[in-house]
């Protein structure tokens, strides 16, 4: 019998929304995944939808419900988790929160995400400066990984971000969205998010408030669950 190579997880620092909330819970069965619980969920039942949900939500169930603030990692040689735990509530601590007029259902081209309303200048800088000082405890991108990212229709300044720091959405391209599709074709997407937003609407919170930031860790199977709850500024 053939050994397996021992599992390697990765990291990764998201906005989740509270444990509980109408829109944590929607999110989950949506996905299929409960992040919080790490644990599949049963899809709601939903008429009128293009196809079935499971192949509607299947990118970007593994990940759960969530907006990117430090993507997906392995830890650096060298590095342990504890001090990543260690170093992320050092980070939290000097950071204010992020508050915004709330979250709205879009259409990002063939996808649909919530993303925030109004200044989100402050979350911005949240998700830069957890890029930035955890960036020692990220071990560097491998070359498929890199390749994965399709950096030849990258701009300049996201093909820069992808060398330097892994990824190419930080910083001056960051744009914080919490996915709920994966790719569909535009038309699609379009009746999708018209089925989607009598229902979103009275989930989503206003004012729309980051107070605590999530680090999660994947399983065998690349599945993100929560490891710990972190308050922004202590």
């Amino acid at each position: 019998m053939t050994e397996q190579p021992p599992h390697i997880p990765r990291y990764a620092i998201y906005y989740t929304p509270p444990d509980g909330s109408d829109l944590a819970e929607f999110g989950a069965a949506w996905l299929g995944w409960d992040a919080a619980q790490g644990c599949a969920r049963a899809h709601p039942e939903i008429g009128g939808l293009p196809r079935p949900i499971a192949q509607i939500t299947e990118t970007p169930r593994k990940y759960g419900l969530h907006g990117t603030l430090k993507p997906p990692f392995y830890l650096a040689e060298g590095r342990r988790e504890d001090d990543l735990v260690t170093a992320l509530r050092d980070a939290a601590r000097d950071l204010r929160p992020a508050v915004m007029e709330g979250l709205e259902l879009a259409q990002l081209g063939r996808f649909l995400a919530l993303t925030a309303r109004g200044d989100t200048a402050d979350l911005a800088r949240v998700a830069g400066a957890l890029v930035e000082r955890l960036d020692g405890f990220r071990a560097p991108p491998t070359q498929d990984e890199i390749a994965r990212r399709n950096p030849a229709h990258l701009s300049a300044a996201q093909r820069a971000h992808l060398d330097r720091w892994g990824y190419p959405y930080v910083f001056d391209q960051f744009k914080f969205h919490i996915t709920l599709t994966g790719k569909l074709p535009k038309s699609e997407a379009t009746a999708t998010g018209a089925i989607l937003a009598p229902i979103l609407a009275p989930l989503l919170p206003t004012p729309f408030e980051v107070r605590q930031v999530t680090l999660l860790r994947s399983d065998a199977q690349g599945r993100f669950a929560h490891m710990l709850r972190v308050p922004l500024g202590g």
